[in-house]
């Protein structure tokens, strides 16, 4: 039974994967995405458009001066994981959105045991405890089946950034990172290091 039900997802992902080169994508997805897309194949493709939508988005907003333009860490970075979340809920619903985003988040600890990087920067504690901060209040912004508009929730998470509802990186004018009292973080010792002294901020500071 169990081998049956094994062939009847790998069937279905296969034509819903249909063209070669995504099929190819998909085994080449870590172990948490994969994990996730087996157990969610039928909401597997809504969440694929999903996440290709917030980078979109996000891309679209650091081009403005809505927010600081800083994809990681800052304001940018929040507003894709918030973003992301949102429409996630709208789409596949909350449980399957919480469970991607933790699968994102396993997968950003492969990347830092690899000492590869996300958005330039090796991912961190800090920034998976922003990310799941952030991912939280952006489930908070629809539901399932609602029918908001794109725009509409871009800039209701934009006034949230700017309310100071979500989490930063703590960091300099010029994109140094700081500790909670200010001090500049040296570069070394950030270097291939999970536990660090980043510090997270309200997202309007």
């Amino acid at each position: 039974m169990k081998k049956s039900a094994a062939f009847i997802v790998i069937l279905f992902l296969s034509s819903q994967l249909s063209a070669q080169s995504n099929w190819e994508k998909f085994w080449n997805l870590s172990a948490p995405y994969k994990k996730w897309v087996l157990f969610h194949p039928f909401k597997a493709k809504s969440a694929l458009e999903v996440s290709l939508e917030a980078t979109r988005v996000s891309d679209s907003v650091a081009k403005t001066d809505l927010l600081d333009k800083d994809i990681a860490g800052g304001q940018v970075d929040a507003f894709r994981h918030a973003y992301w979340m949102a429409r996630l809920r709208q789409e596949i619903g909350k449980r399957a959105a919480i469970s991607l985003g933790r699968a994102h988040e396993k997968d950003n600890y492969i990347t830092y045991k690899k000492h590869e990087t996300e958005n330039g920067i090796v991912p961190d504690k800090a920034s998976k405890e922003m990310d799941l901060f952030n991912n939280n209040v952006g489930l908070s912004f629809t539901q399932k089946g609602n029918s908001d508009s794109k725009n509409g929730l871009t800039y209701k998470i934009v006034n949230a950034i700017l309310s100071g509802d979500l989490k930063i990186i703590k960091k300099d004018s010029i994109g140094n990172f700081l500790t909670c009292g200010g001090e500049l973080i040296n570069s070394e010792d950030l270097l291939y290091s999970w536990k660090n002294r980043k510090c997270l901020i309200p997202s309007n500071k």
